[in-house]
């Protein structure tokens, strides 16, 4: 099964026009393959190869069997919580029809990169399904018929009997599979994160992390000041390797000592003396067999990569910084979560899933396009399969199967739709046992507020966090307020004429 967002014209060859094989001048006429024929109407069949639609860089996809991901699926995702109370933070559903894991492992299949490991431990049955669906090798015909997707959970072993501790005894716990003769022609192992928005060729990073000989090799970003209090710090010397760290300074005095000059990136004088910090991003490439030695024999007790190992291996292996100019972000809270979903949907976007050359994968799905009728809609994202009517919508996100009442109002919010329909007769039986059917009753007014999946609200119902709260938890109704934003939880029900 091929993710859904494949450029249309690698699906299907294009109607009325054909294009010469795949190799060779374009002017070269297409083979033709005759059937015999059968009567004095034969059939002339044309065989039609369609040229690939992406231009890939020769050199950064080089050597790619020789690389392994590894993405981590987070911990129990308590800053996201509760849209984590059912599902694990990298299968949260973003922009409309995504799920935050299709951004790592659609870099690493546009990067060329299809050994893939996704290391799960909390609620991961959603994930573990939305991977099955979306991203089943098959074969492996398109890779090669070497590449692989497999979910890894947390386990107990005779000799492990505990769960993951951290980001490296994750690793730690399945490094006998980096060993194993399955993938004897590895070299580098790639760390990724299934928490981040961002657009990346991995094989960039992995072939700078060859060119350098580096043992370990960390992404990262130049900062300004302001932002720079929120990340683990690095600083480099003039050859670009990592010197010392610091983990989110608190003070001025501790963030003034993480000070870099960054023209060694690239910068201009002034874009260096507006970014003089170098944040990690959280993503790592590591050699194998020093990752390996690491994790076994050096620091066989340490639990995290960014605050343990690292740090402890830049002492005497060569560890370097890798600069990394797109756009990026760390979607680990609700307010950051809330923030970057609408800023999909203004235009133009800070980041876009869609692009011809890279596009970010997700889930085949069979849906009918989203149906809006007289409504005023602005700035906003409508996925496939929702319907609205007699609606105001601006500034918002709303998912798939979503179903938005007449009059109502949806301003700056995000409503993630539902994983199902219901008929006509349900929604009849709902009503009649005095229920909610599943959507956004009429008249409903919804601002700056998380609706999620599956969650029923009721007619003339106002989500508008009147009383200003900063922070409220009613987990027996599934109302919860994080920063200022109401969150209602999957399947929560919020009945006629309520105000939160």
């Amino acid at each position: 099964a091929l993710p859904s967002a494949l450029p249309r014209s690698s699906l299907a060859p294009m109607a009325g026009r054909s294009v010469a094989g795949a190799v060779g001048p374009a002017s070269r006429a297409p083979r033709r393959a005759h059937l015999p024929a059968r009567s004095r109407g034969a059939v002339d069949v044309r065989a039609v190869v369609e040229a690939p639609s992406l231009k890939y860089e020769p050199m950064s996809k080089a050597n790619t069997s020789s690389v392994l991901s590894i993405i981590l699926g987070g911990g129990a995702g308590t800053r996201l919580f509760p849209l984590t109370k059912t599902r694990s933070k990298p299968a949260v559903p973003i922009g409309g029809l995504y799920r935050l894991i299709d951004v790592p492992m659609s870099n690493c299949i546009n990067s060329g990169i299809s050994k893939i490991y996704v290391l799960t431990q909390f609620n991961s049955m959603s994930l573990n399904r939305h991977l099955a669906r979306t991203y089943n090798m098959g074969s492996g015909v398109r890779f090669g018929g070497d590449g692989f997707v497999e979910v890894l959970a947390a386990t107990q072993t005779p000799t492990m009997k505990d769960w993951f501790q951290g980001t490296a005894d994750a690793v730690r716990q399945y490094s006998w599979l980096l060993a194993d003769i399955k993938n004897r022609s590895i070299e580098d192992v790639l760390i990724l994160s299934g928490d981040h928005l961002y657009r990346m060729d991995y094989m960039k990073f992995v072939n700078y992390h060859r060119e350098m000989n580096a043992d370990i090799t960390i992404a990262c970003l130049p900062n300004g000041p302001e932002k720079a209090k929120e990340f683990g710090l690095m600083k480099i010397d003039e050859n670009r390797r990592v010197v010392a760290f610091a983990e989110k300074p608190k003070t001025d005095e501790a963030l003034a000592a993480m000070h870099v000059d960054t023209t060694v990136f690239g910068l201009t004088d002034e874009e260096a003396k507006a970014m003089p910090y170098i944040a990690s991003m959280g993503i790592y490439v590591f050699k194998k067999k020093v990752l390996l030695e690491l994790l076994n024999d050096k620091f066989p007790k340490a639990n995290d990569f960014g605050g343990e190992i690292i740090p402890e291996a830049a002492k005497d292996m060569n560890v370097v910084a890798f600069p990394f100019f797109g756009y990026w972000q760390d979607i680990g809270t609700i307010k950051s979560f809330f923030e970057e979903n609408l800023k999909l949907a203004r235009q133009p976007a800070d980041f876009e899933f869609y692009d011809p050359q890279s596009p970010i994968y997700t889930s085949p799905r069979v849906l009918p396009p989203a149906s809006i009728i007289d409504c005023h809609v602005k700035d906003a994202l409508i996925a496939q399969g929702a319907s609205v009517s007699k609606a105001s919508i601006s500034n918002a996100v709303i998912g798939l199967r979503a179903s938005i009442g007449e009059g109502c109002t949806i301003q700056d919010a995000m409503v993630m739709g539902a994983d199902y329909y219901e008929s006509d007769e349900q929604m009849a039986k709902v009503v009649a046992k005095g229920g909610v059917p599943i959507g956004i009753g009429a008249g409903t007014l919804i601002r700056n507020a998380i609706i999620d999946k599956n969650a029923r609200i009721g007619q003339n119902v106002q989500i508008i966090n009147k009383d200003g709260v900063e922070e409220f938890t009613d987990a027996e109704k599934g109302i919860y307020i994080r920063n200022g934003i109401v969150v209602i939880q999957n399947s929560a029900t919020v009945p006629d004429g309520t105000i939160i």
